[in-house]
């Protein structure tokens, strides 16, 4: 069992790692793909720059939806809280199925990066709606 978790420890850090090196193309910040890379791979060091990059695209996220809310007749502000509300619910479901807890640290781990990755590609998909209703 140590073999597998010392396995899915280095594939988690392998995936991130990648996944850093297209962070100008999803959103993802040059300091998450700092972080990631000072980690070592360390679970808790991961965790630590999954979660600091989560806040930094919720925070994008927000930012987006109160621009494209704002270029919207009521009717519409409706259909896009409704939305909303629903790719939440989507996104928290989702994620929260990666957390198994028979699944170890690494469990944690895709959990998280489930809620960083989905929020930074809802954010990247709001961007793209400003200034266009």
């Amino acid at each position: 069992m140590k073999g597998f978790l010392r396995a899915a420890l280095a594939l988690a850090a392998t995936c991130l790692t990648a996944a850093t090196a297209a962070a100008h193309d999803d959103g993802l910040t040059a300091k998450f793909g700092a972080c990631i890379d000072a980690s070592g791979g360390a679970t808790f060091a991961m965790i630590k720059c999954i979660n600091a990059e989560y806040e930094r695209q919720d925070l994008r996220l927000n930012k987006a939806y109160q621009t494209v809310m704002s270029d919207l007749s009521a009717e519409r502000r409706q259909a896009l809280r409704a939305a909303q509300r629903a790719w939440i619910t989507f996104r928290d479901a989702n994620c929260s199925f990666y957390f198994d807890p028979q699944g170890g640290s690494y469990a944690r781990v895709a959990a998280n990066e489930c809620m960083m990755s989905e929020t930074a590609e809802r954010a990247f998909e709001l961007e793209q709606m400003t200034g266009f209703y």
